[in-house]
């Protein structure tokens, strides 16, 4: 199953009534995202800055940028899920362009977030947009 656009999660999060629903529903996203092979879990993979173990494996195809990402704790791959709604199958000029911090407003979502959960959710863009910067270059 495809993850949905980050338009369309913007809004099925406005339909919720209260946060503890749109957890489940980040929840429930992130385990509609495949798991990263095991063998990718490396080092030089993993997201400095996070409070849990985050990975990102990246592949160029056709100019797009496809990611694979993984974490150990079930609300980050959520949150990871809201990220690859964002920024998977996209160009790196268009990974560039796109506005993270509208989109995080849009979602209402960093104040419901943990100081920890919110700077690493800052670090796994920062990661992304570098990647992007790195192959537009």
């Amino acid at each position: 199953m495809s993850l949905p656009s980050s338009a369309e999660i913007i809004e099925d999060l406005d339909f919720f009534d209260d946060w503890e629903e749109r957890y489940k529903y980040l929840i429930d996203l992130g385990e509609e995202m495949p798991k990263m092979d095991p063998k990718l879990q490396t080092q030089e993979r993993l997201v400095k800055g996070c409070q849990s173990n985050v990975w990102i494996d990246v592949q160029a195809t056709d100019d797009k940028l496809s990611f694979v990402v993984d974490s150990d704790a079930i609300i980050v791959r959520g949150l990871l899920a809201l990220v690859m709604a964002a920024f998977n199958n996209k160009t790196a000029v268009d990974i560039l362009a796109f506005n993270v911090t509208d989109y995080f407003q849009q979602l209402d979502l960093e104040q419901h977030l943990s100081p920890t959960r919110g700077n690493g959710l800052r670090a796994i863009v920062a990661k992304i947009q570098a990647i992007a910067r790195a192959t537009s270059s």
